[in-house]
């Protein structure tokens, strides 16, 4: 397939949920740790070496090929929060049903039936990328960019933000994201011989604390 597939599997209109979550965006506000564009980036570029990093490799090592469960399972072991793991396994139901729409294939039947409630988000990101022909730095680099995004746009709506000046963070960003590509595809590629212990497993503790802290809202603007 042509590669301009994966425009439309970044494209934030593309209905796969990610538009109702806000990465951790809203608790870092509520507490006080993004205020302002430059706090932003400095969220966004500890989620990106975290959770980018980890989406990254496991959206790339799913197009190399490497066992759904197993990526999936990693994914479990690497997200010590439940309610992250919930979030995550939403998004990958919703993508799931957007991915099939688009680019119907066998391998994501199969994890649609193993998974009813939802695998991993990263991982079915793989799995419809290689469906739609992409490769596993196209699938990385979706799922990197995803992980700033996302908190990049919530926050425009969570404190007035001014879109250009959330929009010129991602840009800044842009050079470490490539960097991060890297790795992940790097990481991705070991997995064949080394399982997946191979994938990375940065720790982001604020990212975790706040989802359960978030989780308890009576009320919230995002559903994580």
């Amino acid at each position: 397939m042509s590669r301009a597939a994966l425009l439309v599997l970044a494209d934030g209109r593309f209905p796969a949920g990610g538009h109702a979550h806000s990465g951790g965006a809203e608790a870092a506000v509520k507490a006080g740790r993004i205020t302002s564009a430059a706090s932003l980036q400095d969220f966004c570029r500890g989620r990106l070496h975290t959770a980018g990093l980890l989406a990254g490799a496991l959206a790339a090592a799913a197009v190399l090929g490497a066992e759904p469960r197993e990526l999936d399972a990693a994914a479990d072991a690497r997200t010590p929060s439940p309610a992250l793991r919930a979030a995550a396994r939403r998004l990958g139901r919703q993508l799931m049903r957007a991915a099939r729409a688009c680019w119907p294939s066998d391998e994501l039947d199969a994890l649609a039936a193993e998974f009813p409630k939802g695998a991993h988000q990263p991982v079915v990101l793989g799995l419809a990328a290689r469906a739609a022909g992409l490769a596993p730095g196209d699938a990385a680099y979706c799922a990197a960019y995803e992980s700033v995004s996302g908190p990049a746009t919530a926050t425009v709506r969570l404190l007035g933000l001014d879109p250009f000046d959330a929009t010129g963070v991602l840009a800044r960003l842009a050079p470490e994201l490539d960097r991060v590509v890297d790795r992940a595809v790097t990481a991705a590629r070991q997995v064949s011989d080394e399982g997946t212990d191979a994938l990375p497993a940065g720790s982001g503790p604020l990212l975790e604390t706040g989802a359960e802290w978030h989780a308890a809202w009576p009320v919230r603007l995002f559903a994580s």
